[in-house]
């Protein structure tokens, strides 16, 4: 019998000041994924997006590889506050052909985006090529499309929409996936 492929996973993670705690986190997440699935793609962004999956393939100390995260990837575009759109509007224009059918994407942050569009069309157009897309907010639920999040916008087209602050939650989570 032919063995189902295992998924690939494509991580979009927001790693600004609102969502620090969470990105570092989220930064030990892919670290762990990539003995999980057969192919795993980091992507970290504030207002611009870089690709970051080297900084994690030939290092053993996850510290070093978040470090390198925090100080070398090209994440920031214009001030360095979050916009989610310019940043899913860079991975739509230089990554988005490489979603397939095998690719699950998980999109992590809290949508909060300082009244910037939102080009959620672009988790639509990421949603018919990809298996799955996940949105993972660390943010209560409560705390939802108020002020400037805007993680209704982008829920519609999204598999799942999940608040994940803590381990358990993220294990939930993952199981999910596997």
């Amino acid at each position: 019998f032919p063995h189902p492929s295992k998924p690939e996973i494509i991580v979009i993670a927001d790693i600004s000041g609102s969502v620090a705690a969470f990105a570092r986190f989220t930064l030990h997440l892919v670290y762990a994924l990539q003995g999980q699935f057969s192919k795993v793609r980091a992507f970290a962004f504030i207002d611009g997006l870089d690709e970051v999956t080297d900084y994690f393939k030939n290092t053993e100390d996850i510290n070093e590889a978040v470090h390198r995260v925090n100080t070398e990837a090209d994440v920031i575009w214009v001030d360095g506050h979050s916009d989610y759109g310019h940043a899913l509007d860079v991975f739509h224009e230089k990554y988005s052909k490489e979603v397939s059918t095998k690719s699950t994407v998980m999109i992590l942050g809290d949508a909060r985006n300082n009244y910037h569009t939102s080009q959620a069309w672009i988790i639509k157009d990421l949603q018919d090529k990809a298996r799955s897309v996940h949105w993972l907010n660390p943010e209560p639920k409560s705390y939802w499309d108020t002020g400037d999040s805007i993680v209704g916008e982008y829920a519609q087209y999204c598999d799942s929409v999940l608040e994940v602050r803590n381990l358990r939650q993220l294990e939930k989570f993952v199981e999910t996936l596997v």
